[in-house]
């Protein structure tokens, strides 16, 4: 009785082997469909068949829904959708605390631009009021370059008179929610980035001062510093030299280094 079972399932297992069927679709055909299922969510089956009959790959609409990324419903442009698709007109702006010597605390306001990585602005102060930023971001930015969007937390100092200057600016002002710093990571990322690579390694005695280790490393942030993100360049393009001896030129008393040929 055992071999005639056994012998039964294998007969069976013969009689419906595969017979050829409908033909294996390509790992980079499947890979597309889900990168532009991914990378439009709000397209359908219908849009991202018509882009790759365009791009003259030749699929059932049937099987593009088979790969596309599941999902129970098609949501609204999120977050991250929203800061890499509006890069070239946004600006984000935070504050951080600096200790002096005499044990006092500085807040230094920076406002970083998304398209590049530029610093764009910075300032020292002991108090940031409302008015002192609306003064800031006036100062930052002329009334014909201002960014289209401003990204920002819900700091209480961010109050009425700064939110007016930014809406009579024409600056549509974008608050994160409540305690997600990755919302505004780039300028997050900026701070951590002064602070590992020059506040924490420096002692400062006074506001003035402050300003001028700023203003140094500024300098050295947007012209020297490459940045992953930018294909190893620095925000402000910085040329290639392959001729002549090399030199190193210290920036921040020789915190940092700058290298380059004579």
């Amino acid at each position: 009785m055992r071999w005639h079972r056994m012998g039964f399932a294998a007969y069976w297992r013969w009689k419906s082997r595969p017979r050829g069927g409908r033909p294996r679709i390509d790992k980079e055909v499947r890979d597309l469909i889900r990168r532009m299922s991914f990378e439009n969510p709000l397209w359908g089956a219908t849009k991202i068949h018509g882009e790759l009959l365009k791009l003259g790959i030749e699929v059932a609409q049937s099987t593009v829904s088979i790969y596309m990324v599941p999902r129970r419903d098609r949501p609204l442009q999120t977050w991250k959708t929203f800061v890499r698709n509006h890069m070239e007109g946004i600006a984000s702006i935070d504050l951080f605390v600096v200790p002096t010597i005499a044990f006092e605390q500085l807040f230094a306001f920076l406002i970083l631009g998304h398209r590049r990585r530029q610093l764009l602005w910075f300032a020292v102060t002991r108090n940031p009021t409302a008015e002192w930023l609306a003064r800031q971001i006036t100062e930052a930015f002329p009334w014909d370059r201002a960014p289209k969007y401003l990204i920002r937390d819900n700091d209480r100092a961010f109050g009425v008179a700064f939110k007016a200057r930014v809406r009579a600016m024409g600056i549509r002002d974008r608050p994160t929610s409540f305690c997600p710093p990755w919302q505004n990571g780039y300028v997050e990322r900026l701070i951590g980035s002064v602070r590992r690579e020059c506040t924490n390694h420096l002692i400062v005695f006074n506001a003035e001062h402050l300003r001028r280790i700023l203003s140094k490393y500024a300098r050295y942030y947007n012209e020297v510093r490459t940045h992953v993100s930018l294909g190893k360049d620095a925000p402000y393009t910085r040329a290639i030299e392959r001729f002549g001896d090399i030199v190193a030129h210290p920036v921040l008393g020789g915190l940092h280094y700058r290298y380059a040929r004579i």
